[in-house]
């Protein structure tokens, strides 16, 4: 078992945001990723399809001999993760918005969470929510059209830059202090927002939290790979290849990324 290795999978390239995380946490160890960007986004699919593709591509990791699965994916997390705890018997890891340091640390008592709309919406974000921002303005927005264009190869556009403008503006006149990357993709946005945004906002996403979760998790079921050598990275798309080769060049890892239909 301890030589098998991690599964990763998200509703395209975005969660190679959190690949990159516990790629540095846990180096030694194998990975397989799973970009399901055939369907992508997630967050404007009914929660029913979010479970059903969820499935989907849990199957398909557990065909490929993972150890442990990681949901790369706010959506999927929100919607799926309960029912997958409930049908497969393997360890799971999911990701939520990093609701409560920022509220905890927030000194204007005001944030800013930019998320889909399938996690905006799920019961599990409005339990989360709930537990930490009893005394926090939290200004909610729906990224609409953010994946889709990281999705096409489109970050470093004027169309991302004036989507993301009119995204955080409202926020930014709200006197808010802390925003939430609510999903996989929108790392790969910090750059861009970084130079619009004030510099006495902090950007905050769930990257680190969730590669340290997955050790904790790994080390308890005592499966943590004790081999000294480098793991190895295998990346699966049912889409382009390219864009998802493209967007891994930045980690400087010798990647295999295929094509597979699943």
């Amino acid at each position: 078992m301890k030589n098998k290795a991690i599964g990763i999978f998200d509703s395209g390239i975005g969660g190679t945001s959190i690949w990159q995380e516990i790629a540095l946490a846990l180096p030694n160890e194998d990975t397989i990723y799973l970009a399901d960007s055939k369907y992508a986004p997630y967050g404007n699919r009914s929660r029913d399809e979010i479970i059903s593709l969820s499935i989907k591509n849990t199957k398909k990791l557990i065909e490929l001999d993972c150890k442990i699965i990681v949901v790369a994916c706010n959506t999927a997390t929100t919607n799926a993760i309960k029912i997958l705890r409930e049908q497969f018997d393997i360890p799971f890891i999911g990701i939520e918005p990093a609701i409560k340091p920022a509220a905890i640390n927030s000194k204007t008592q005001k944030i800013g969470i930019l998320a889909t709309k399938g996690t905006l919406s799920s019961e599990l974000f409005a339990k989360t929510s709930g537990l930490y921002t009893d005394a926090t303005e939290v200004i909610e927005v729906v990224g609409t059209g953010l994946v889709d264009l990281i999705e096409k190869d489109k970050i470093d556009t004027p169309e991302m830059v004036d989507l993301l403008t009119s995204y955080t503006q409202p926020m930014v006149e709200k006197n808010i202090d802390y925003l939430v990357l609510g999903c996989s993709h929108y790392p790969y946005l910090i750059p861009i927002l970084k130079k619009i945004l004030p510099d006495n906002i902090v950007i905050i996403d769930s990257g680190e939290a969730v590669a340290r979760q997955t050790k904790t998790v790994l080390q308890r079921n005592k499966v943590l790979n004790t081999n000294l050598n480098k793991g190895t990275y295998t990346f699966f798309t049912n889409s382009s290849v390219n864009t998802l080769t493209k967007i891994l060049k930045k980690s400087n890892q010798l990647i295999k990324s295929q094509f597979l239909d699943f």
